[in-house]
């Protein structure tokens, strides 16, 4: 990982910055979809990253679903209201949101129970890829399951157990380590594809192409990328995803999780967690499995319907928005939100763990301060809410759709006044 860059990045003239928000505000073709959303104008809301804001639509479709489909139809939903096939549908919409074709993408469970579906099964899959003449045991094989050592914290415990389960051994690198490390005793990598701490965007074509040179297969969370920004899991040959919905996808606290799995491996996909929903023919009650065709053998058990249905609701802000639209203002934000705090802050008192470069960040700022816990808190009681990483990362998530450059400054302009009252060391410039 790259040393923090030290802040201002680039100092502009104060007086200039608000007027400059409004300029750009006023020239931004996704501002209309800000209107989409139930949020409070008295605050700027920067948590998108982890829980993204109530479309304002949701709330009377959700009520539908509860006095209609389920208080009048009831049982009959499953089949009139389509409940039944809501894991295909929904993933299929979700799909061209991260590059990928229909048929490939499944909702439900958490994005824990998916990884654990999706490491095991990329075990077995490599497992199954043996040639006849290396018909080997475990031991002297594909022994190794490579694993983002700067990980989500549960990534790696759920990588640990699935390793510890088939046999194999985990071995943390730091990304940029992985292309060298890959050879022909890794099964599987499993990579965050932007780091939930610092918003660093990893490599995922090259991690990916390095993976498939050495005979192993990659497994990506997109949980910080997934309507961030474009992923393009087919045009790169990922051979499975996780991410979740809840953060800039919208879907609400705790909404189902969604599991990729690239239509070459559909037909081998061997789910750890061969559940009834998963079934070819679920209600035939028969005592043994057998997996269904295509991305439904990932489905376990019964979906949950209410957190389903909120998230297709929530999904309809989408319809005729271009990921590369989004990408693009999204930097843009990045970039003004990171000048701003240039102008405003106190020097020395943060450094920027978010890199510059565009092809290095995804669609958060990261900034380091060693005062961070009381600064945030002092930050949302004034109605710029982000996020606290202990003991000493600020997080703030901009979500193109419904956050402005006005926020950008203001959010910016906030920290300045916070850090001046807050006292303080100045912040080193490297660590």
């Amino acid at each position: 990982m790259s040393e923090p860059l030290p802040l201002p990045l680039q100092v502009s003239d104060p007086a200039g910055l608000v007027a400059r928000a409004a300029a750009l505000d006023g020239a931004d073709e996704l501002a209309p979809l800000r209107d989409l959303f139930a949020l409070n104008e008295g605050s700027v809301y920067l948590d998108g990253n982890s829980l993204g804001a109530l479309p304002r639509h949701v709330p009377e479709r959700v009520r539908e679903v509860m006095t209609r489909q389920w208080g009048e139809l009831g049982i009959r939903s499953w089949t009139e209201e389509g409940w039944w096939t809501a894991p295909e549908r929904i993933g299929d919409r979700i799909a061209p949101l991260v590059g990928a074709g229909p048929g490939q993408i499944v909702v439900g469970d958490s994005t824990s129970v998916n990884v654990f579906k999706a490491v095991v099964a990329a075990v077995r899959l490599a497992d199954q890829d043996r040639k006849p003449d290396q018909d080997r045991k475990p031991d002297e094989g594909r022994t190794d399951v490579l694993v983002d050592a700067t990980t989500f914290p549960t990534d790696g415990y759920i990588a640990r157990s699935a390793a510890r389960m088939t046999g194999r051994r985990i071995v943390p690198l730091d990304p940029a380590e992985l292309p060298a490390a890959l050879g022909p005793r890794t099964a599987a990598v499993l990579v965050n594809h932007v780091d939930f701490r610092t918003g660093r965007l990893h490599d995922l074509p090259g991690i990916t192409a390095a993976a498939h040179a050495a005979g192993a297969l990659a497994v990506w969370d997109l949980c910080h990328s997934a309507g961030a920004l474009p992923v393009g899991l087919d045009a790169h040959g990922v051979d499975l995803a996780v991410g979740c919905t809840y953060k800039y996808l919208n879907g609400g606290p705790g909404s189902p999780a969604f599991l990729y799995v690239a239509e070459r491996h559909q037909a081998r996909f061997d789910s750890p967690l061969p559940g009834w929903n998963g079934h070819a023919d679920p209600f035939a009650m028969a005592p043994g499995f057998a997996a269904a065709d295509g991305a439904v053998r990932g489905r376990v058990g019964t979906p949950d319907i209410l957190s389903m249905l909120a998230l297709d609701a929530a999904l309809d802000v989408w319809t005729d928005v271009r990921m590369a639209d989004v990408r693009a203002k999204s930097l843009a934000l990045t970039d003004f939100f990171l000048e701003c705090v240039g102008a405003y802050a106190p020097p020395g008192r943060v450094s920027s763990l978010t890199p510059a470069a565009h092809a290095e960040r995804g669609s958060q700022v990261a900034l380091r301060c060693a005062q961070a816990p009381a600064v945030m808190a002092e930050l949302i009681a004034r109605g710029v809410v982000g996020d606290l990483r202990r003991p000493d990362v600020l997080r703030f998530g901009f979500t193109p759709l419904y956050v402005g450059f006005a926020d950008a400054e203001r959010a910016a302009r906030v920290l300045g006044e916070v850090l001046a009252e807050v006292p303080g060391e100045v912040q080193p410039g490297r660590r």
